[in-house]
């Protein structure tokens, strides 16, 4: 028999943190837009996605944008492709979103990475503006970036997730696929569960969502 997961659903950028430290999955839920363009750029066929913290943050949390641009580096190496950046502004020029961007793409450069593209955080539309195929997909971004970030700083078992439709994916199935991803990157990992992440406290719309994979996960016949 196969030993049950633990689940919880958390918020902010401090809960990530925590839940990384406890040695748990950690799924991002960032619906508007961060986890659903991501979803999107996975549909579109990019090699890996990852999030990242802007130059500043107001969360009491530690991160490092920089690393984030090194392990993209790391990872589009393997894949044998450039970077994409997604950051905000959502509406507003590449200069302006690559302002905020500075130490991620210091971490890039450090890593021999290249960027390709840059791109607003607008969820599933940012994956028709570039070819996505085998890239890989950084989201730099004020609540789901810094969730994510602060996750990876304690551990690599990081992913994302989101309910809204995407490029490829609609009605329940988006919110079935981070499920999955979940399931598969907790038990690859032996991790002692997982946590469902509302990027922020604040918007309903992602601890709706959050909950909502959850209840998914533990629905699952394997967890």
């Amino acid at each position: 028999m196969e030993r049950s997961l633990k689940i919880i659903v958390t918020t902010d950028a401090s809960g990530a943190q925590q839940a990384a430290r406890e040695a748990l999955a950690v799924v991002i839920v960032d619906v508007i837009d961060m986890s659903t363009t991501l979803e999107s750029a996975l549909d579109a066929g990019a090699y890996a996605v990852l999030g990242a913290s802007p130059d500043f943050t107001r969360a009491p949390v530690k991160v490092s944008p920089e690393q984030m641009g090194k392990e993209a580096a790391r990872l589009s190496r393997e894949a044998g492709e450039g970077i994409i950046i997604v950051a905000e502004p959502r509406v507003g020029t590449d200069e302006e979103r690559l302002a905020r961007c500075q130490k991620l793409i210091k971490g890039i450069e450090l890593g021999k990475g290249v960027i390709e593209a840059v791109l607003p955080n607008i969820g599933a539309e940012a994956a028709k503006m570039a070819n996505l195929n085998r890239r890989v997909v950084v989201a730099c971004t004020d609540t789901g970036g810094v969730a994510y970030d602060a996750a990876f700083q304690e551990c690599k078992w990081v992913t994302t997730g989101t309910v809204a439709r995407s490029l490829k994916q609609k009605g329940v199935q988006p919110a079935l696929s981070a499920a999955r991803r979940a399931v598969e990157l907790a038990k690859t990992n032996l991790a002692d569960g997982i946590a469902v992440v509302a990027a922020s406290r604040n918007s309903m719309e992602d601890i709706l969502a959050a909950q909502f994979i959850a209840n998914l996960i533990m629905r699952d016949d394997n967890v």
